[in-house]
């Protein structure tokens, strides 16, 4: 009897199971929002990336629609062959606006953005400095890159520094890359110094602004603008699918830079262009960024009033948090799991994070600008009941 060379899918399988890695789909109905139905049961969602509440926003499915009937639902092919529409331009130069920079180009999606910009920015010559606790999409970029890779430790610009000092001069170019606002952790990367550390070894920089975008800085143009970085060279990334509630990435920056990625990001030349729908839509959603600053307002005062009350709470250990991400430390899987599932059977949607996504688990809560104060009430009174009842 021959082997079946897919056996050891199962076997796999069977390993996650007993490692609690184990993931579900859950299946949402209606309009997201701060009240959602996931397979039947009424929740308060504190789960979601959508940062100033605008994907269920009128404005954003109005324009959506419009494009759809005037444009069709798919762009049909590569922007460089039959899928460029002067609406994805017109959101290129509205990102550049937001981010003061020169140009920006927009692509299927942050994964595709990072994958394609850092695989066209260093090869096998080259040397990729990478925080620990960078998005995975920065990580495969610079694997499919070739070039030689480094960790340093999470936001450790001395470590950072001295591998500089060791390997810089080894290699052709160097790229530094990291998340702005962390996604699994929530606190924010020291970027002027970083900056700094880049300058005195010519470096380049990748900043993925994928939870800033919106949410950080004066104008919403998000961590470098927050930490007072914005003019200085760099690759920003960033996506439209979280404040700005649509779907793709994009990256903005010199217009040399963007005019080369055009010519060498694979995952922009090879891929269908955003679809005319989410090209509009997010072209509405940075127009209300702009001009609704009292929406970014609403929801720094959520993330104020919510740690308040959360330091009212004992044995409920914070990890640090500088954004619209909080997370609490759980001691293990299981724990977290139950913490995850009381909460739930209490009207909240509060998700587990667990490895290998992270080195350790965490409850992970993510605020709106259109949650109420009632709301964030209703979370913490959870929270109180799930450090008495639910099971260690």
């Amino acid at each position: 009897m021959m082997n079946n060379p897919y056996d050891w899918i199962d076997r796999s399988l069977q390993t996650i199971h007993r490692a609690g890695w184990t993931r579900h789909t859950r299946t949402l109905t209606g309009l997201p929002g701060t009240v959602i139905n996931i397979d039947g049961q009424v929740l308060l969602n504190f789960a979601s990336n959508d940062y100033l509440g605008l994907a269920s926003d009128d404005r954003l499915i109005q324009a959506a629609i419009q494009a759809t009937e005037g444009y069709g639902t798919g762009s049909t092919g590569s922007r460089l062959i039959t899928g460029h529409r002067q609406l994805h331009r017109d959101l290129e130069m509205a990102i550049a606006t937001l981010k003061q920079t020169e140009d920006a180009l927009v692509f299927s999606s942050g994964y595709a953005a990072n994958i394609g910009t850092i695989a066209a920015l260093v090869g096998k010559r080259d040397l990729i400095l990478c925080d620990a606790y960078n998005h995975s999409s920065l990580r495969n970029g610079a694997i499919v890159s070739g070039a030689t890779l480094l960790d340093y430790h999470h936001c450790d610009l001395v470590q950072l520094s001295q591998q500089l000092e060791t390997h810089r001069k080894q290699f052709q170019r160097c790229l530094i890359i990291t998340d702005s606002v962390f996604s699994m952790d929530g606190d924010l990367c020291p970027l002027a110094e970083l900056f700094d550390v880049a300058a005195a070894f010519d470096c380049m920089v990748l900043v993925d602004e994928a939870h800033g975008t919106g949410v950080l800085g004066k104008n919403g143009a998000g961590g470098i603008e927050h930490c007072g970085c914005t003019g200085r060279p760099a690759v920003q990334m960033g996506t439209l699918s979280k404040a700005i509630g649509s779907l793709g990435g994009y990256i903005a920056g010199s217009a040399p830079l963007i005019d080369f990625l055009r010519h060498r990001a694979a995952s922009w030349i090879y891929s269908t262009g955003l679809s005319p729908a989410d090209t509009a839509a997010a072209l509405a959603a940075v127009t209300v960024i702009q001009t609704e600053p009292d929406r970014r307002d609403r929801l720094w005062q959520n993330i104020v009033y919510l740690k308040q009350k959360l330091a009212q709470l004992p044995n409920l250990p914070l990890l640090p948090s500088d954004s619209a991400i909080i997370c609490i430390a759980m001691p293990n899987v299981q724990t977290a799991m139950n913490f995850s599932q009381y909460l739930q059977s209490a009207g909240i949607l509060a998700l587990a994070i667990r490895p290998p996504t992270v080195p350790t688990s965490r409850i992970r809560l993510t605020l709106m600008a259109t949650h109420t104060p009632a709301q964030i009430d209703q979370l913490v009174i959870a929270l109180a009941g799930a450090v008495v009842n639910a099971p260690r």
